[in-house]
């Protein structure tokens, strides 16, 4: 029997149910997250960095959780905010642009075993990487976790008419990259 995030959340709060209340969070999000976040910053490994820190952030603020939105959205903007740090560390370690990151990101991809570039999942990649970083992040929570707007708005602290813009003007660049790719 899974329980609701409510339960969750008020078994965390009780120190003797703490532990097993955060292993149940766990597992009921992680491989959502998990994926959500190697969207962002492709390799396995650091998306599994990136995971790591989450849940260790998770865990420290989960306490403090006013409950003003769904368990769920309150990951989804922590594991989008810590991707976006992951990714701003390693432009600064590099000290890159943008133009180097998004060529770096495509590279990722192209080392994968399985890549082939005629194959149309490897050319989709290839096309959200090429997406400004806000546009991505839209285009894969609208398309890969097929999040309504509504919901979207509220992980990105944005309009949903800003959202909707932002996804049709994703999904045109991406058309345009695989017609001509």
């Amino acid at each position: 029997m899974s329980l609701d995030d409510k339960e969750l959340l008020h078994l965390f709060k009780q120190p003797a149910e703490k532990e097993k209340a955060f292993t149940s969070i766990i597992k009921k999000y992680q491989e959502r997250l998990y994926w959500h976040i190697r969207r962002l910053v492709i390799t396995h490994e650091d998306a599994n960095d990136v995971l790591q820190n989450l849940f260790i952030k998770v865990w420290n603020a989960l306490e403090n959780f006013r409950e003003d939105s769904q368990l769920y959205t309150w990951l989804y903007r922590i594991a989008t905010n810590e991707s976006l740090t992951f990714l701003d560390q390693q432009k600064r370690r590099t000290s890159v642009s943008f133009t180097d990151v998004e060529t770096s990101l495509s590279n990722k991809i192209k080392a994968d075993e399985g890549f082939d570039a005629n194959k149309l999942e490897w050319k989709l990649q290839l096309g959200i990487q090429r997406l400004p970083e806000k546009q991505r992040i839209v285009f894969n929570l609208r398309y890969y976790d097929e999040m309504p707007y509504e919901e979207m708005s509220r992980v990105l602290e944005t309009s949903e008419g800003a959202l909707k813009a932002s996804y049709h003007h994703a999904a045109k660049k991406i058309e345009d990259f695989i017609l001509n790719h």
